[in-house]
């Protein structure tokens, strides 16, 4: 399995949890590499398998090698999650220049086509694969858009649900699940650490870090879980669906999703 974006939140959650289940992880990364071999050494120490692989996914020759990097050291690719993705400073679109809008949609949307289209070519029944599961990881940005805040952001979120359908169509017949979840409100330690010009936490981090207090420290990423519950070959899926998660759940609360079946 390749994750991208694997060395911490949403990504190194689901590195944990796919190793648990059986697994051999790819955790890739853009430049912590401390927080990536922190992931990969807790899989080995629960006994699984994983490597930590350096590649920026928005640009193409990096993607190839990290793809090449997986067929050398786990052999058979059978899942992947398009986890990376970045967004940036609070701003109104009427702020926005093209070079901003080219970094948001090169990291959240030519890395989902790029990472794909390498999945594919390994997977499909067409390319002599034996098929698989790609999970795409999208955001309610995409349907709320996200004014006054981030509309690029929600725009390339909304980008990757189209995608997430269109490919699902593609390949269902080729041995390939496409699908997305959606977080009901971002979890992504990128957002966590942006800070406004005064220093403030943003009202959305504050908010989210008010959630997990009152909820306690004790919850499970709903996210990673579902994510894996997609990934999981005895459960079968609408091709193209796109499930919203709410923000947090206690480990109690995910078991019905972790068995969710067609609907």
């Amino acid at each position: 399995m390749v994750i991208t974006g694997a060395s911490r939140g949403i990504g190194a959650a689901t590195a944990r949890l796919a190793a648990a289940r059986g697994y051999a992880v790819c955790v890739n990364y853009l430049k912590n590499r401390a927080a990536a071999d922190g992931v990969v050494a807790e899989i080995e120490s629960n006994g699984g398998q994983a490597i930590a692989v350096a590649a920026d996914v928005a640009a193409e020759s990096e993607v190839v090698r990290l793809f090449e990097a997986v067929d050398r050291q786990l052999g058979t690719l059978t899942a992947l999650v398009n986890n990376a993705g970045m967004l940036e400073t609070q701003m109104r679109v009427d702020e926005m220049d093209a070079a901003r809008l080219g970094r948001i949609f090169a990291a959240n949307v030519t890395s989902c086509f790029l990472c794909a289209r390498e999945a594919v070519r390994r997977m499909s029944s067409k390319y002599g694969g034996s098929g698989g599961a790609i999970v795409n990881v999208s955001s309610a940005a995409s349907r709320l858009g996200s004014a006054g805040e981030y509309v690029d952001y929600a725009a390339s979120k909304g980008a990757v649900d189209t995608l997430t359908i269109g490919l699902a169509r593609e390949v269902a017949t080729e041995g390939i699940r496409v699908n997305a979840v959606r977080p009901a409100s971002s979890i992504r330690h990128t957002r966590q650490r942006r800070r406004t010009r005064a220093g403030r936490p943003r009202q959305g981090v504050r908010a989210d870090e008010a959630r997990r207090a009152r909820r306690g420290s004790r919850h499970c990423d709903p996210v990673a879980a579902v994510g894996r519950g997609l990934l999981c070959n005895r459960h079968v899926h609408r091709p193209g669906r796109r499930q919203m998660i709410p923000a947090a759940r206690s480990d109690e609360r995910l078991k019905p999703l972790l068995s969710l079946r067609r609907i």
